[in-house]
């Protein structure tokens, strides 16, 4: 059976991509599996003939973690050694930005746009991943034609962008989280060990527990040791105060 209406058949790619990036939030998911996807996903559906996605990480220094090409001139344009371009500064305004004809715009980025032209594209569309106020990369279109994004796919395009930040976003909480609680537990066994060779201290030295514990503490400062480190060496019987 062939699409009744016009357009059907790309409505279909869409529901279809963004079912995929939402199946592809799972626990234990891979990130750059997920970025690859949407790089791929969109590259497809809105006839782009190169797609790549930076992210930036905790220096906010920006790279690409996905593309539709490994090849090195894609990523060098997109990074830009010189720091700047539409990828970049779609990054730190969080503004979408279209460029329909590289070779006729006045921008202010004319490394980018003589870079873009001798790899064959004529039209960037550059979208961000985007959170409300948290801004974490750029998804970057390329097309080989002159050619314009209508308001319409600039809004799906930026809805998928969205899909994937908030993958992106709730994969860290939950690692920060898991760290948070592993730290904690670390802190809580650690007390145990200390109060232990707190104890050990207290009977071998005949001092009280406060007494025990700035010895414990002291010499662990003095020597550039873990408390922790220390306080196991003391209930082991390793360590003699």
């Amino acid at each position: 059976m062939t699409d009744s209406q016009p357009g059907t058949s790309r409505e279909k790619r869409l529901a279809s991509a963004f079912v995929t990036l939402a199946d592809t939030l799972v626990a234990g998911y891979d990130v750059v599996d997920l970025l690859q996807t949407l790089v791929d996903t969109t590259a497809d559906i809105f006839d782009a003939s190169a797609a790549g996605l930076m992210l930036a990480d905790a220096d906010n220094e920006l790279s690409v973690v996905a593309s539709t090409s490994e090849g090195r001139h894609l990523v060098d344009l997109m990074q830009l050694r010189y720091g700047y371009g539409p990828c970049v500064e779609c990054f730190r305004t969080g503004e979408v930005i279209s460029i329909h004809d590289v070779a006729q715009s006045d921008s202010q980025w004319p490394d980018f746009n003589s870079g873009a032209v001798a790899l064959g594209f004529h039209s960037v569309f550059v979208f961000p991943l985007r959170l409300r106020g948290t801004i974490i990369g750029s998804l970057t279109l390329f097309r080989s034609t002159t050619s314009d994004m209508s308001e319409e796919d600039i809004q799906i395009a930026q809805g998928l962008a969205d899909v994937a930040t908030i993958g992106i976003l709730h994969e860290r909480a939950i690692r920060e989280s898991d760290l948070a609680k592993e730290q904690l537990q670390r802190a809580l066994n650690s007390r145990v060990v200390i109060e232990q060779a707190k104890g050990v201290l207290a009977q071998t030295k005949s001092i009280d527990m406060d007494e025990a514990f700035s010895l414990l503490r002291n010499y662990a400062r003095a020597n550039g040791l873990k408390l922790h480190d220390v306080a196991e060496q003391i209930v082991t019987r390793t360590l003699n105060l």
